[in-house]
């Protein structure tokens, strides 16, 4: 989401506004079937305060699914669940990786941005060097023997 509200009467393709006759009129099914599909929890519409079904432009989609899958696959209706069952986890598994993806990218930055700090923060002041081959002076050690 960007952050902005959203108008509550704004409709998306997850608003629940259609009755179980036009969603049944939408998806070219007949209204038990919707109900069959609805106790089978292959499509599920929302419900109103008084229990009856709302149907979205997402729920019609997946009708059509179904039945393109019923009949033009042959796949009965508890492959058809398993399908969509899936479908699901992918889509929310995908999410996550998003998800993560981009809190990585993140932490990326953040990282290089810290590290960046770091090398800013070296001090940069000039040390003598001296070539060891042009000092002359030989230092010999001895530890002193016990007495």
């Amino acid at each position: 989401m960007d952050g902005r509200r959203r108008n509550p009467y704004e409709l998306t393709e997850e608003s629940p506004v259609y009755v179980i006759s036009v969603a049944a009129q939408l998806s070219g099914l007949h209204p038990q079937t919707l109900r069959q599909y609805d106790r089978l929890g292959l499509v599920s519409p929302d419900r109103t305060a008084g229990r009856g079904r709302r149907y979205s432009a997402r729920d019609i989609e997946l009708l059509r699914t179904v039945q393109q899958l019923s009949q033009d696959e042959g796949i009965n209706l508890a492959g058809i669940k398993r399908i969509i069952e899936l479908e699901n986890q992918v889509a929310a598994l995908q999410q996550r990786v998003a998800e993560l993806s981009t809190a990585v990218e993140g932490a990326a930055a953040a990282m290089q941005q810290r590290e960046a700090q770091v090398h800013a923060s070296y001090r940069r002041d000039l040390v003598p060097y001296q070539d060891a081959q042009q000092a002359s002076a030989l230092v010999v050690w001895r530890p002193k023997r016990p007495e």
